[in-house]
């Protein structure tokens, strides 16, 4: 799937900030996030793989979670 139809799925809440930090260790823009998952990274590990987000302390591992469940949630219906 494209980034923007990955975007299409996500509520209103999870498209803030698109452009600041998801994960602060790393410095992972959180867009970049979304990007990993609309090609293919369904779970936090592949995404951790990808983009090193939430391989610090973990903080932001509940975010990317949230943000997987998003895009991810109609296709398992």
């Amino acid at each position: 799937m494209t980034t923007d139809e990955a975007l299409a799925k996500l509520p209103e809440l999870l498209k803030r900030d698109l452009d600041q930090p998801l994960c602060v260790c790393n410095q992972i823009i959180k867009r970049v996030v979304i990007e990993a998952i609309a090609e293919g990274a369904d779970t936090l590990q592949k995404v951790q793989q990808q983009t090193f987000a939430s391989d610090g302390t973990g903080c932001c591992k509940r975010q990317v979670q949230a943000l997987i469940e998003a895009v991810y949630a109609s296709d398992a219906t």
